[in-house]
């Protein structure tokens, strides 16, 4: 087990600094605005919290900003938080859920929501100006489950193809690259 809590902290705090001028502006998700990024990270957090609480999720798209709730500063935060403690159960962690149509065992699912976290935490991070970071076990953790992911699976539904990112580079950027992300994206 890991706690998702430092991540989850850090998206939170991503989101309340988020500005109504941030909404329409590119993420490196070349699908998403800041805005349908947002509205992400607000499904991605009920599914993967019910997941944790084996409790079945209907109708859990995401990504369109015209859904986002207008309270998303404190309402997105919320239910980060509420993912982070749902996975603190040592039950979420045993036998099969599932997230997003997609059974899987619990421990493999709490790795994509930390996933999904760390990511889309730096894809807000980069297209809002903020600072990001991530503790070095959670990276390590993201790290094994990207590097787990073959070139048969990276068709863009959970990840693009890989960007080739030097062998010496920081982690973080190891991450991103197979991750299907550039690391020196920026807007702008």
């Amino acid at each position: 087990m890991f706690d998702l809590t430092p991540a989850a902290d850090q998206l939170a705090v991503l989101v309340r600094n988020v500005s109504d001028g941030d909404l329409k502006a590119p993420t490196p998700c070349p699908e998403y605005t800041v805005g349908d990024l947002l509205d992400h990270v607000n499904g991605l957090s009920v599914a993967f919290t019910m997941a944790a609480l084996k409790t079945p999720l209907e109708g859990t798209g995401s990504g369109d900003a015209a859904r986002l709730p207008l309270d998303f500063r404190e309402s997105i935060p919320v239910r980060l938080g509420e993912l982070a403690e749902a996975w603190r159960s040592p039950s979420s962690w045993e036998g099969m859920t599932a997230a997003g149509g997609v059974d899987l065992p619990g421990e493999v699912a709490a790795a994509v929501a930390l996933d999904e976290i760390v990511l889309h935490g730096w894809d807000l991070a980069r297209a809002t100006g903020q600072d990001f970071s991530v503790e070095p076990e959670l990276l390590e953790v993201v790290h094994g489950f990207v590097s787990s992911i073959g070139p048969d699976d990276r068709d863009g539904s959970l990840f693009g193809a890989a960007v080739e990112v030097d062998s010496n580079a920081p982690l973080l950027d190891r991450v991103l690259g197979l991750s299907g992300r550039n690391p020196g994206w920026h807007l702008g």
